[in-house]
């Protein structure tokens, strides 16, 4: 390696999560604070939520057939305009 062109390597980095667990890594910080970790992201407890899509286009295609009795009105851009 050249010499003082590398940050400080700190081999023991303390890392701090908002959840209150604590543990140490390699980094070029000496502190590191986290909102999430392993411990608590919802990936890994098991707690993720799981978007229904099937659900949500049926719901999509209720409210379409509610609002089928409602016409849209189009503008013809090329049609003349008359004074």
């Amino acid at each position: 390696m050249k010499a003082d062109i590398h940050p400080k390597y700190y081999p023991k980095a303390s890392v701090h999560c908002a959840c209150g667990n604590a543990f140490n890594v390699g980094a070029t910080k000496e502190f590191i604070e986290t909102e999430v970790c392993a411990k608590c992201h919802p990936f890994y407890t098991k707690q993720e939520k799981v978007m229904d899509t099937l659900g949500r286009v049926q719901k999509f295609k209720e409210r379409l057939v509610k609002k089928t009795g409602v016409k849209k009105t189009v503008k013809n851009p090329r049609a003349k305009k008359s004074k």
